[in-house]
């Protein structure tokens, strides 16, 4: 055996590092090594780099199967949504991806194409192999999540089942100044564009607007259900306009771009005829023709605070209370003032 086969040989017989390795090295307590490398911020930051640092040195790896059998846990949280092509999630994803990275977890991204049985057979099959799930915008009924939660540890976005933590947008700040500002330009009649009835969020968006709009006394009319994509923006022309509404507030950006291209197939002036104002700010919408005008929702936030709270009801910390993020009024160039205010 040649020198070089005999290094290489001796190098893949040495038995992998362990936590007892990086103890001996820096002198610090298995169970403190531990938490230094699987849940950081726990220790000390001066300790928690000399333990990093040693492990690295040892080339200790982290074994995620090691780790199921002797905690339970195998350090990765699922995040499910409904379309993942959707714009409104990117920032969500990220949101939760920088967290868990920090947490020292994986994050797992699943879809469920919006609907609700789809939902149910991924949830099903995550439920084994992560330590918890939270679920965006989740089309799954009341007790259908709460045989979950029962199951699982369960955090939901954007949507809220008595019992189960969630992590909502406070709406009303973005709402209220939406409609004072179409109010400020003379518009009296809105028509708000919502999406499918089994979205628990974009009934919370149009029972907070039918308030809002009483207290300036406007009037408003909801048309009917959409899926909450472009194109389901686009169909809604013909009933926006027999409405007889200035203002139109969609449940989603995706609605109001797709209602804004049809007004554009149609010459029909936005503003001019029409204001139109989405909800969410996702990536694109400032760059539309004319640039949208918008509630801006902070995404990337609520999928940190998610996953914060996963991590605290999985450590069994005590249970935070709902997050409440404030919603942002946007203004572009996608609203005006009504038709009867630009002629006076």
């Amino acid at each position: 055996m040649s020198p070089e086969q005999e290094s290489a040989s001796t190098t893949a017989a040495k038995p992998a590092a362990t936590i007892y390795d990086i103890a001996r090295t820096t002198g610090f307590s298995p169970s403190t090594v531990s938490r230094a490398l699987h849940k950081p911020g726990r220790v000390g930051p001066t300790t928690e780099k000399a333990v990093r640092a040693a492990a690295e040195s040892l080339g200790y790896q982290i074994n995620p199967m090691a780790r199921f059998v002797t905690t339970g846990r195998t350090g990765t949280v699922a995040l499910v949504l409904s379309d993942i092509t959707n714009p409104v999630f990117f920032d969500l994803v990220r949101g939760a991806e920088r967290t868990t990275a920090l947490e020292g977890q994986t994050l797992v991204v699943a879809e469920t194409q919006g609907s609700s049985v789809i939902e149910q057979e991924t949830v099903d099959r995550l439920l084994p192999t992560v330590d918890g799930i939270i679920l965006a915008s989740s089309r799954l009924d009341k007790d259908q999540i709460r045989n979950l939660s029962e199951q699982k540890n369960i955090v939901l976005v954007n949507r809220n089942v008595d019992g189960v933590p969630c992590v909502l947008p406070q709406l009303q700040p973005g709402i209220r100044e939406a409609v004072n500002h179409l109010a400020g330009l003379g518009h009296t009649s809105l028509a708000f564009l919502p999406g499918p009835t089994a979205i628990w969020m974009s009934r919370q968006r149009l029972k907070l607007l039918q308030e809002e709009v009483a207290r300036v006394g406007m009037s408003l009319v909801a048309t009917s259900p959409a899926e909450p994509t472009m194109e389901g923006g686009r169909k809604a022309l013909a009933e926006v306009l027999d409405t007889g509404a200035t203002g139109v507030i969609a449940y989603t950006d995706l609605m109001a771009i797709g209602l804004l291209l049809a007004c554009k197939d149609e010459k029909i002036p936005v503003p001019g005829k029409l204001s139109i104002i989405g909800f969410d700010d996702v990536f694109g919408s400032r760059f539309t023709s004319p640039p949208l005008t918008t509630i801006r929702t902070p995404l990337a936030l609520m999928g940190e605070e998610a996953v914060r709270r996963l991590t605290a009801e999985n450590s069994e910390e005590i249970t935070l209370p709902s997050g409440m993020l404030q919603t942002e009024f946007v203004l572009r160039k996608s609203s005006g003032p009504s038709p009867q205010a630009a002629q006076s």
